[in-house]
């Protein structure tokens, strides 16, 4: 909630709730809903892989009751042990978790998925992975926040397929600013995302300097953010990671281009 009251002079349209550390739904929707408390809107994470028909249907029901109108709606990770099996009445793709939702929720959500820019961890085909992205829009998707991506030359290769592909939901480009230099490594082996070369050098000369590698992460971001502004996306979303530093940061330099109020 601290880092909620520091980001909350920069207006944010949403904040989103991520499900962490195997808590229960219930608490990343009672969280937004505390957020709400606050005059902020906000979107709760929902994944399904290890979920029951029964158990979203009490999210949605609980979602309804507690006044939230938006849900992120997700997938997820499988989980690492190998003896995981999905419930047999579960959902095996997102775009089933979405028409389930949609058609639960009689309109009454804002549904908002996932992209992937350089491809699904599990689908490096980008044609392919555009083409699940449509099968959850179809679904019932209101908005797309894409996965995070350091080239913006990936972003707008994925905007257009997704476009020439009919998807005309709204492409919300997701940033991550760098605070760690193992942090991000881990980040972007698990992700499969690439850190361009010319990062990578800059964040090796940081490497154990925090305060150097808030510098650089700020500086990036900023320039990545100012170009894809200029370009006209519909909005860049920030993935703060609980912290508020490099956020509120790049919001200055940005607004001090004029590029936000």
């Amino acid at each position: 909630m601290r880092v909620i009251d520091a980001l909350r002079p920069l207006r944010p349209a949403f904040v989103s709730v991520t499900r962490t550390g195997g808590k229960p739904r219930e608490a990343t929707i009672e969280l937004v809903a505390r957020i709400r408390g606050l005059g902020l809107e906000g979107a709760a994470h929902i994944t399904a892989i290890e979920a029951t028909r029964d158990d979203i249907s009490g999210v949605v029901d609980l979602l309804a009751a507690r006044g939230i109108e938006n849900m992120v709606a997700l997938r997820g990770d499988r989980p690492a042990d190998p003896a995981f099996r999905a419930p047999a009445d579960g959902f095996r793709y997102a775009a089933d978790l979405i028409r389930f939702v949609r058609e639960r929720a009689r309109g009454r959500l804002c549904l908002v998925g996932a992209g992937h820019p350089e491809g699904h961890p599990e689908c490096r085909d980008l044609d392919l992975s555009v083409e699940h992205l449509r099968t959850k829009v179809e679904a019932g998707l209101d908005a797309v926040i894409t996965q995070l991506f350091y080239d913006n030359a990936d972003y707008f290769a994925f905007a257009e397929r997704a476009r020439r592909a009919g998807i005309g939901v709204p492409l919300i480009a997701g940033i991550m600013p760098i605070t760690s230099v193992p942090q991000i490594e881990r980040i972007t082996q698990l992700s499969g995302n690439a850190i361009p070369a010319d990062l990578r050098a800059a964040l090796e000369r940081v490497r154990d300097d925090d305060e150097g590698c808030l510098e650089v992460g700020v500086e990036y971001a900023t320039r990545q953010c100012a170009e894809l502004l200029r370009a006209g996306v519909p909005g860049i979303h920030f993935y703060t990671l609980n912290k508020s530093p490099a956020t509120r940061a790049i919001f200055e330099h940005l607004r001090k281009q004029g590029l936000v109020d």
